[in-house]
């Protein structure tokens, strides 16, 4: 239906007009100032490389591709994450004001918020417990990429996965715990699916 495939071109313009923001937004160390130098450091977070993957799933809905209930559950349980992290973790760490505030909100708030809709009224719902690992994956790869990364350039891009303040073990409980909290929102996806479907 038409108002499925606007809705996904609505959450991939938000996705992108975030991400230009972000890029936008004037670097604080100036050893970041290049083009890119500020791609590279943005590819650092969790939350970029997310919106930039639900962009680019979200315009092939958009040009009518289909897409299977695993894997739109698995945007959903990564954006909600990307949401509920942000907003009960790490917001209070830093205030961004004018460009840097509504890039923060685009990434974290408005695009978890338009991916919890667009799953709701309009993805397929055959999902099952099953799926569960396959939505661990992204989250267990980047902190892989993210633990080389920070011990390689020195740069954490999450406090809680700093290595070098916390140290290997801290690191690795918190590592696990991310990994819970992506599988608690999976079953929740998962109750929700049997609700709705």
């Amino acid at each position: 239906m038409i108002e499925r495939r606007i809705l996904a071109l609505i959450i991939t313009a938000a996705a992108f007009i975030a991400l230009r923001m972000q890029f936008d937004v004037p670097p604080l160390d100036p050893a970041i100032a290049t083009p890119l130098a500020k791609l590279w450091r943005m590819a650092g977070y969790f939350t970029v490389l997310a919106n930039l993957a639900l962009g680019v799933q979200m315009a092939a809905v958009a040009m009518n591709r289909p897409i299977s209930g695993p894997r739109a559950a698995g945007f959903l349980v990564v954006m909600v994450v990307v949401g509920l992290t942000y907003h009960l973790l790490l917001s209070g760490l830093w205030k961004p004001q004018g460009m840097a505030f509504w890039a923060d909100q685009g990434l974290h708030t408005a695009t978890p918020l338009l991916t919890v809709l667009w799953w709701v009224v309009f993805a397929p719902k055959d999902i099952s417990a099953r799926h569960l690992p396959q939505w661990l994956i992204a989250p267990a790869l980047y902190g892989g990429y993210a633990l080389v990364r920070g011990a390689m350039s020195g740069f954490w891009a999450y406090p809680f996965l700093d290595a070098a303040a916390l140290g290997p073990v801290q690191v690795a409980i918190n590592l696990a715990g991310m990994l819970v909290g992506f599988a608690v929102v999976g079953i929740a996806v998962i109750g929700a699916a049997r609700m709705l479907g």
